[in-house]
């Protein structure tokens, strides 16, 4: 049996830029959005899958490919086929939550063996953070000649807040965030995280806000076009398109459409100027990981979450 590396990438896009460059190894691709909908520590558990089937379902129209996904990390209980594994994830909140789901799954299946991470971000001579897929070849095999090899303390980091994301008490990743590891990008994306929750302020988060504040700035021909400057402009969020668009449905109440523009009504301009909080009208429900959002709000005040006025007792 010829033992070889065994490569987790973020998704069908950068395993076939494996497969381009002919990197030798295995690959298991992680088509997963652990960044939404409810889930739980045991990854391979019947309890899982059947949360990530019902999220898929009920929120994006989608099946989840339960099949596909046990088969894929089958590969993980055949860890004495393998010299090494690489992770191929990017420096966003969405790849950073899966990155961390999968150093736990490894973790699980005990698979022993030396962990190297390959993360996308800052460029030499380039003012934007970059995606995996946004390298040149010759970046992107100098990323991989650079790999970053992961040492214990970070594999449990790792397994740690994927824990406390399962749970109950998100607070609890504040003081990672000014805590020093491997991962270069997790402070930024924890904080992230955390400004996900509606504010106290007007009950949007961060992206909600930054959407209507790219409708009032620009000359805004579409949601189409809207999506374009979502995309381009979410800081560390790394959501793709199906999660920007499910956000600008549940934020029509605050702007009003024509043929050829977008423009905010009053209760947008209302919600920018932290007028009223509007969280129980846009009723943005989706779970992360062990909570609904709506359970709680971001202080920014007080830098943490609170609990919701009809969930503080």
């Amino acid at each position: 049996m010829t033992m070889q590396t065994l490569h987790i990438t973020n998704g069908d896009i950068m395993t076939e830029r494996l497969l381009e460059l002919s990197i030798p190894g295995d690959i298991l691709t992680w088509n997963e959005m652990l960044c939404e909908g409810q889930a739980i520590e045991q990854l391979d558990s019947e309890a899982h899958i059947n949360k990530r089937k019902i999220f898929f379902n009920e929120v994006y129209g989608l099946e989840f490919e339960d099949d596909k996904f046990q088969k894929d990390i089958d590969k993980l209980n055949h860890a004495n086929q393998y010299t090494d594994v690489i992770l191929w994830f990017e420096y966003d909140l969405f790849c950073h939550i899966n990155l961390m789901a999968a150093i736990s799954l490894l973790r699980q299946k005990h698979v022993n063996l030396p962990i190297y991470l390959v993360c996308s971000g800052r460029i030499e001579g380039e003012d934007s953070l970059k995606g995996l897929g946004e390298l040149t070849q010759s970046q992107l095999l100098n990323h991989f000649d650079n790999k970053i090899s992961l040492n214990q303390t970070d594999l449990e980091l790792a397994e740690t807040l994927w824990g406390i994301y399962c749970g109950k008490d998100h607070n609890l990743f504040k003081p990672f965030i000014v805590k020093k590891s491997s991962f270069e990008y997790l402070n930024s994306c924890l904080k992230a995280h955390l400004e996900r929750f509606p504010s106290s302020i007007n009950g949007l988060n961060v992206l909600e806000n930054n959407i209507l504040q790219l409708i009032k700035d620009h000359n805004i021909k579409s949601r189409h076009h809207l999506l374009g400057y979502v995309l381009n402009y979410q800081g560390y969020y790394g959501y793709g398109d199906l999660q920007i668009e499910r956000l600008i449905d549940n934020l029509s109440i605050f702007f009003k459409e024509t043929k050829d523009s977008i423009a905010l009504n009053r209760k947008g301009h209302e919600a920018l100027l932290g007028q009223h909080n509007f969280a129980l009208e846009l009723n943005n429900n989706i779970y992360y990981g062990g909570i609904n959002r709506l359970e709680y709000q971001f202080s920014k005040t007080e830098n943490k979450l609170i609990k919701t006025p009809i969930n503080a007792n």
